[in-house]
């Protein structure tokens, strides 16, 4: 029997949620509802070869969710990493000055207006 067949979403909980849902739209570009968004394996497979979704845990103590104090932090795929970030902070974005670049790809990350930090993940081609 199988049990876990992938990631079905992310939830957050949030203080005013009509700001949240603009935000995410007009600096994320997420074509979002009132009830959320969906983002199809199938787009995803096909603009990101080789690609993964992954669900993982970090200990308690990991720095990595730094400077937000959430207990999660969401990653987002993006085409290009490398121009979106000087966009996002000429929105006014709270973008983190370190990005990474690894065989994994490349990350950037940004601060929601409630405190959460968000993983902007280009994978590598």
């Amino acid at each position: 029997m199988k049990r876990v067949t992938g990631l079905g979403g992310v939830f957050l909980k949030c203080k005013d949620k009509p700001a949240m849902l603009a935000w995410y739209i007009k600096h994320l570009g997420i074509s979002m509802q009132d009830w959320g968004a969906v983002f199809e394996p199938k787009v995803f497979i096909e603009e990101h070869p080789g690609g993964s979704q992954v669900f993982s845990f970090f200990e308690e103590k990991t720095e990595y969710f730094n400077p937000s104090n959430s207990s999660f932090m969401v990653n987002f795929t993006v085409a290009d990493l490398d121009t979106l970030l000087p966009q996002l902070k000429s929105e006014g974005v709270n973008v983190l000055d370190k990005t990474d670049s690894s065989e994994f790809g490349k990350f950037g990350w940004v601060i929601d207006p409630e405190g959460n930090k968000i993983e902007l993940w280009e994978p590598p081609h």
